[in-house]
C-alpha cells in the first residue's frame, strides 16, 4: 500500500511538474485567459529572429497577429504552417505578424522552422514572461487585432482553428 501511495505521488509531481508547458493537456478554464475580445493588446517588447524588436505600442498601429507557441506542441504544429500561409499573404500588406515562444529558446525554434521551412521572424522567450501578459495555460494562441490595437479574435486549440478561420479574421480587419 505504502509503494501505491508514493507512487501516486510521484505521478501527482511529475503532472505538476509538466501542466505549465502542456498544450494539449492543459485543462480549460475560464481563468485561462488574461485578456480577452475587445481588450487592448499590452505594452510590452520583443526582439525577432530577424533583428527588428517589436512593441506593443507597434502592434497598437496595424492590424496585427499575435502567436503565442511551443514547437513540441502538436496543435502548436498543426496552426504554425496555417499562421506561415497567413504571413506569406498578409505581411506584404501590411499586417504585423508576432510569433513569441512560450518558455523556449532559439535553437529549438530555429530546428523546428528549418524542418518544416517556415520563413515567419520569431521572438524566443526562455521564460513565460510576455506569454502571461495574454495568458495563464495554453498554446497555441492566436490573437487578431485591429488597427488600433483591440483583440478582435482569439483562436487556441479548443477548437484549433482552420486556415479560412484564421484568413477570416484577419480580412475583417482590413
Amino acid at each position: 500500500m505504502k509503494l501505491c501511495k508514493k507512487l501516486g505521488l510521484w505521478v501527482a509531481l511529475a503532472a505538476t511538474l509538466i501542466a505549465p508547458t502542456a498544450c494539449i493537456d492543459d485543462p480549460v478554464d475560464a481563468l485561462d485567459d488574461v485578456l480577452v475580445v475587445d481588450n487592448r493588446i499590452p505594452d510590452f517588447s520583443v526582439d525577432m529572429s530577424n533583428g527588428e524588436r517589436v512593441s506593443g505600442a507597434d502592434l497598437r498601429k496595424q492590424t496585427s497577429v499575435i502567436v503565442f507557441f511551443h514547437t513540441s506542441c502538436p496543435d502548436c504544429q498543426q496552426v504554425l504552417p496555417l499562421i506561415q500561409r497567413l504571413y506569406d499573404v498578409y505581411a506584404e500588406q501590411g499586417v504585423a505578424f508576432a510569433l513569441i515562444s512560450r518558455a523556449e529558446t532559439a535553437p529549438s525554434i530555429e530546428a523546428f522552422w528549418s524542418e518544416k521551412n517556415l520563413s515567419m521572424p520569431y521572438s524566443a522567450q526562455d521564460d513565460n514572461d510576455i506569454y502571461e501578459l495574454f495568458a495563464r495555460r495554453r498554446v497555441p494562441r492566436v490573437y487578431v487585432t485591429s488597427s488600433d490595437g483591440v483583440i478582435k479574435h482569439i483562436f487556441t486549440d479548443n477548437p484549433l482553428p482552420t486556415f479560412e478561420q484564421l484568413e477570416g479574421a484577419v480580412q475583417s480587419q482590413l
